[in-house]
């Protein structure tokens, strides 16, 4: 009867490590889903960045194009109608006074999630309407398209630098 009575409250040193041995797993468990979690999360907004930069350079071009059939811009015989930089795109042109002021077509160059820079340091790679599609140097005279500069894989195996 007095050992019924004496009822001691504590756990022992084996219940402790059993406590933490399952904690430990169910962490290990949890880790690799939350990396791959936030590794989604920079993909989305890798697309979410190159579909904005290249909807403001078809708006360029669009704009461009109506400004030259409008007859405020003269053709150029090596002139593509893309944007000479993306900062273009950021700090707008009058198009001949097509508009009344300059038609700005970004707020600010977007970031690429997986490529991260200091400064001033180029943030996309660049391909200019002449380059071929392959090249690994842009030619400098416009913006006709943009990618990733990361050589890391996406989860569909695919290279960044590709999309």
């Amino acid at each position: 009867m007095s050992r019924l009575l004496n009822n001691n409250r504590g756990l022992t040193l084996i219940e402790l490590i059993v406590t933490m041995v399952i904690l430990g797993i169910l962490g290990a468990m949890v880790l690799p889903s939350i990396q791959l979690a936030n590794k989604r999360s920079k993909e989305i907004e890798l697309k979410r960045d190159l579909r904005e930069i290249r909807g403001a350079l078809d708006d360029y071009k669009k704009t461009y194009d109506k400004a030259v059939q409008d007859g405020k811009l003269q053709v150029v015989v090596d002139e593509s109608g893309y944007p000479a930089t993306l900062q273009t795109l950021v700090d707008g042109f009058d198009f001949g006074g097509l508009y009344p002021t300059k038609k700005k077509f970004l707020r600010r160059i977007p970031m690429d999630p997986f490529h991260k820079v200091a400064g001033d340091e180029v943030r996309w790679k660049l391909r200019a309407y002449n380059d071929d599609i392959d090249s690994n140097s842009w030619g400098g005279k416009d913006v006709f398209d943009v990618s990733s500069l990361s050589e890391e894989t996406a989860i569909d195996g695919t290279k960044y630098k590709d999309w």
